[in-house]
């Protein structure tokens, strides 16, 4: 009797063992999927890593169907699979989730995703006909601007035809309508909605390798430095000043890599980055590459997924995090641009991984076979114009390479940084609302001659709290411990954690009085007031609310980069390595927010997104403007910024992390305990913590309240671990896991939920 050894996708510990009958014995193989039976009812695609004849000590179910003809994980995969469970301390089945698009994970393979589109109604495809439609609606202005909004995104020509489509998100989004005013239109049958399927593989053409470009002097000396560095290390870090020309060296690696018959995978933190980069690297891969992001529809993940397996797999694949998932049989280069960025690292669900971590892992772990010889690993090149405290340390204590560009490409000045003292001019009440009236003037300046601006408001929504000025109530979420976020657009209280909405009350519910209002400034409201203080600027948004349909990046970023619309309002997203040619002025809105967040790491990540957002500014032609706005204009993290001092900011940093045991010094790993009620979630911290007293002493801090203390109604305890450099951490680890059984197996500790996040950000 044949028995295998299963994952299944559930968050459990361990692999499952079931037996194979006769009649399956022969199609069954390591990699394979599998379908298998699992308490009474359920039945669950599972992957097989072990076949053997070791009967166990107990009743073993069969396995029902074997779906795959061929593996569709290979053994490099597992490998990576197995680390990334040991170390993240994550079950394997929450790993192999994190790892397979959904198709492969369900018994009737996959169906293609879909979004809603627009369409115009044939009866009103004609001028004279849309004349008729525009007279219908001389009473309803909401309809009408839709209605020319959505002639405008569908670019509308004489002859009837709506050139792109457009789906229902971007629509709404443009004309900030309300669901309501679009069902009109289609009730009165002059627009109508269909179906569309979300996402195709790229079919980019002929690849071009004549379009690489010739490196500046100081980009072929990088370039020359990296490849050298590459035959003694296999971690580069390439510390280039913003708009240095990385992409043009990353471009000649990649066709290098090419030229040797391996693989790339080139990581990048935001999907937003993959639009704009992919244009770069398909005029000179053409269908040589493939894209991976979550933003594609499950359909055409599993697609490249299975060609990735495949005789003709594409030899470059651009993505986001999830991509180091992706099989590669050839992989001979990682590129992990943008290194720096907290998007790279994973937060819920487990596993709570580092895709930096995960792609230096997968690149040591890959081997291709190249006449009959194992080839050596793939090496890593991590870029940024603002390293991560780890990676930068790496580098100097010798265990990464490092390669330093320190001026911009083609002699281009880095940005004049101008510090706006906030706390000044409101004194003397000479800034009402968000922007100073340097920045105002900066702006107008910027418009008159035709140039671009940028502003960066690292909160969504319309105002991150409201009040009533009478009693000073404040909206709270029922199910977590944050206060509610108003959108204006859809007149919503909304809670950022749990996603649940309210209305906007008319009266406040404690004293009944009507003063409720809006506190602070979200993008949203920074657009209201931009068009309201520019009535002629051509503005748009990118944060979460308004990128959340497929095509909604591409518009947005084409949109801006060709000059249709001059004023780009964004959170964080917008501060992370694109490329515009006509950005004059950068204005940083609010530094402080970021400055004063409660976690050690503020000052770094808000130095990395000042650092980023301002290099965003006088790309090509003049020297660029940034102006932020700040109550603390006398920080040494703000001098430093201005001054772009990243070594004299590292040093500080160094000091303080040293003396107070934080990284690159000391490893982070927080537990948390979730539980509904508090005080089971109290009683079983205080247990946890004492039992890991016992083990590694002073090195446990808390329990403690996180600053979000409950989220989706679970209320939530944290316990710190400092654990110094060389400590055998897979000793750790396995105490942990010990504390954490020892504590579930406590019958008053019923339905309590822990987790561990290492290396946290």
């Amino acid at each position: 009797m044949r028995y295998v050894d299963v994952i299944l996708p559930l968050p459990l510990e361990g692999l499952f063992t079931y037996a194979v009958s006769d009649e399956l014995a022969a199609r069954v193989q390591e990699g394979v999927r599998v379908v298998v039976p699992f308490n009474r009812s359920k039945r669950y695609t599972a992957m097989v890593v072990r076949i053997h004849g070791e009967k166990p000590d107990f009743d073993t179910k069969n396995v029902v169907e074997v779906l795959d003809n061929q593996p569709i994980m290979l053994q490099e995969q597992l490998r990576l699979w197995q680390w990334m469970s040991d170390y993240y301390m994550a079950p394997l089945g929450e790993v192999m989730n994190a790892a397979l698009p959904a198709g492969l994970k369900n018994e009737d393979g996959y169906s293609p995703k879909t979004e809603t589109c627009i369409g115009l109604s044939e009866e009103f495809r004609s001028e004279q006909a849309l004349r008729i439609a525009f007279d219908m609606l001389s009473r309803a202005e909401k309809q009408q601007k839709v209605l020319t909004d959505f002639l405008a995104l569908g670019g509308y020509v004489d002859n009837g035809a709506v050139v792109q489509e457009v789906t229902r998100d971007e629509l709404m989004n443009e004309s900030h309508c309300t669901a309501a005013v679009l069902k009109a239109l289609i009730d009165r049958k002059i627009l109508y909605t269909y179906e569309r399927e979300v996402g195709r593989l790229n079919h980019g053409g002929e690849p071009h390798p004549e379009l690489v470009k010739k490196l500046s002097e100081t980009q072929q000396d990088a370039y020359n430095q990296i490849v050298f560095q590459f035959l003694q290390k296999k971690v580069v870090l390439l510390h280039g000043v913003t708009s240095s020309g990385k992409t043009e060296i990353y471009i000649h690696l990649i066709q290098k890599v090419l030229d040797e018959g391996k693989q790339v995978l080139y990581l990048l933190p935001e999907i937003a980055l993959t639009v704009q980069m992919m244009e770069r690297l398909r005029r000179v891969f053409g269908n040589r590459l493939g894209i991976y992001h979550s933003r594609y529809s499950d359909a055409e993940r599993v697609e490249i997924w299975q060609k990735q397996l495949s005789q003709n797999p594409y030899d470059v694949i651009l993505g986001a995090r999830s991509a180091v998932f992706l099989p590669f049989q050839r992989l001979g280069l990682v590129i992990v641009d943008e290194e720096h960025e907290t998007s790279f690292k994973q937060q819920d669900p487990a596993p709570r991984y580092h895709a930096r971590s995960a792609a230096i892992m997968l690149a040591q772990m890959a081997r291709s076979e190249e006449r009959g010889a194992r080839s050596e690993a793939a090496h890593v090149l991590l870029g940024t114009a603002t390293p991560s405290m780890e990676s930068y340390y790496n580098a100097q204590t010798g265990k990464f390479g490092l390669v330093e560009l320190k001026t911009r490409f083609q002699g281009i000045e880095l940005p004049e940084i101008q510090v706006v003292d906030v706390k000044d001019l409101r004194r003397r009440k000479m800034m009402p609302g968000p922007f100073s009236p340097q920045l105002l003037a900066a702006m107008r300046q910027a418009f008159d001659d035709k140039k671009q601006v940028i502003l960066f408001q690292n909160r969504r929504g319309y105002s991150p709290m409201v009040e009533c000025r009478t009693c000073g109530w404040v909206p709270k979420c029922k199910n977590c411990d944050v206060s509610l976020t108003l959108h204006k657009t859809t007149n919503l209280l909304t809670c950022h954690y749990c996603g649940y909405t309210y209305a906007f009350p008319t009266q406040c519910p404690s004293c009944e009085g009507t003063d409720l209002r809006g506190r602070g400034y979200g993008t949203e409201k920074i657009e209201d007031q931009i068009r309201d203080e520019f009535p002629d600027a051509r503005v748009a948004r990118m944060d979460l609310d308004t990128t959340r349909s497929r095509n909604a990046y591409e518009r947005l970023i084409g949109d801006f980069a060709s000059g249709r619309t001059n004023v780009l309002i964004g959170t964080q997203m917008i501060s992370k390595g694109l490329d515009f040619d006509r950005v004059a002025v950068v204005g940083i809105l609010d530094a402080d927010t970021m400055l004063n967040y409660p976690d050690f790491r503020a000052y770094e990540h808000a130095f990395m997104m000042m650092s980023q957002v301002s290099g965003r500014a006088g790309r090509k032609g003049k020297r660029g403007l940034v102006l932020l706005q700040t109550k603390n204009k006398d920080l040494p993290v703000i001098r430093q910024v201005v001054n772009n001092d990243w070594q004299g900011f590292f040093q500080d940093l160094c000091e303080e992390r040293r003396a107070f045991r934080y990284p690159p010094y000391f490893h982070l790993v927080y537990a948390y305990l979730r539980h509904r009620n508090e005080a089971a979630a109290d009683s079983a911290a205080v247990f946890m913590g004492s039992i890991l007293r016992q083990w590694f002493g002073d090195r446990v801090l808390g329990p403690d309240k996180p600053g979000i203390s409950k989220v989706k109604t679970l209320h939530i305890r944290k316990i710190v671990l400092k654990l110094e450099n060389g400590i055998d951490l897979r000793r750790v680890r396995e105490y942990l896991r010990l504390a954490q059984q020892k504590i579930m197996q406590d019958k008053r500790f019923a339905a309590l939920q822990i987790f561990f996040d290492v290396d946290p950000l």
